[in-house]
């Protein structure tokens, strides 16, 4: 009985605990101190594995380096100027933005509506989501050579159009300097569109249902629903799904360009991601390398900030 605190009693207590000089201060103080030192193990892990990396990359951009065994020269900005001049840079910077602009809105768009679709559990939903998924299983390599199959001049493709008698549309669909960098675009569309459908499909399942019923009493169409109901309620991770297809673009994608083309015909498939590899691993220009990962930073960054920015919600009332 006598351990009971009376309200009087904590009142007393917590009259005396304000009481003291500086109290919460240095409340505030311990607490800091005690979340300092439970992030400084993943702050030095970031630091170690991420950051360090990123800064280095920096500054390699500055230096000569014609291997890891070679020494390295200091040449500033000369790595970078002579980017402006290399016609191969300039042709994997417009192949790269090629790859941006139709891979973009034809992966995630098309997307989107497949996991729209999927969310309201039509019967064979799980099949439909197995099936959209299990190009997404298939390795980057197995991929490339399934596709070697389909564009070869005499492979899939060519057979189809022979065979409904548009001999004069066959053509070697990865030796084509028209038709390679389209070809392997379409391999993204194939294998990206039921990879982030599923993706998109479980982000929309936290929707309830109650919201599309309420919007189809009020009259609007499933179209309606989707773009004005279902997308901007997953905004936010639409967002993040774009970030994500952005960076294989960047920096992924250079390994479907390796195993089917390896830049060629000429340089008329060369993307940013490959032309860095190719610098850093055969020719052995390592700082040129890490000069053409610097704007590939830039460009990542640049696109993040806008997708962000698009794809933003703002929370706070106006």
């Amino acid at each position: 009985m006598n351990n009971i605190t009376t309200p009087k009693t904590a009142q007393t207590t917590i009259g005396k605990a304000a009481a003291r000089p500086n109290y919460y201060k240095r409340k505030a103080a311990r607490d800091r101190r005690a979340f300092l030192l439970f992030i400084a193990p993943a702050v030095f892990v970031f630091s170690l594995m991420l950051l360090w990396p990123l800064l280095n990359m920096f500054y390699l951009g500055f230096v000569e380096w014609k291997g890891i065994l070679k020494p390295q020269t200091y040449i500033g900005l000369e790595n970078y100027w002579r980017l402006f001049s290399d016609r191969h840079f300039h042709r994997a910077l417009v192949n790269t933005g090629m790859h941006l602009m139709i891979s973009m809105p034809g992966v995630m768009l098309p997307a989107f509506m497949l996991g729209f679709f999927l969310s309201l559990r039509r019967t064979g939903y799980r099949i439909l989501r197995t099936i959209f998924f299990l190009p997404a299983m298939i390795s980057v390599t197995a991929l490339a050579m399934m596709f070697v199959g389909v564009y070869m001049p005499e492979g899939i493709l060519n057979a189809f159009l022979s065979g409904v008698g548009l001999e004069s549309w066959t053509r070697p669909w990865l030796g084509n300097p028209t038709t390679v960098m389209p070809a392997i675009i379409l391999i993204d569309l194939y294998s990206g569109i039921g990879f982030y459908a599923v993706l998109f499909s479980a982000a929309l399942a936290g929707v309830p249902m109650d919201l599309y019923e309420s919007a189809r009493l009020d009259g609007a169409g499933q179209w309606t629903i989707m773009w004005r109901i279902g997308f901007p309620l997953i905004l936010d991770f639409f967002g993040v799904a774009c970030i994500l297809h952005l960076m294989w673009i960047l920096l992924g994608a250079s390994q479907r360009v390796l195993l089917l083309t390896a830049g060629g015909p000429g340089d008329y498939s060369l993307t940013l991601g490959y032309y860095l590899y190719e610098q850093a691993f055969k020719t052995q220009r390592l700082g040129y390398s890490q000069a053409i990962g610097v704007v590939i930073f830039f460009i990542g960054a640049l696109g993040i900030m806008v997708i962000r920015q698009t794809t933003r919600r703002d929370y706070q009332q106006k």
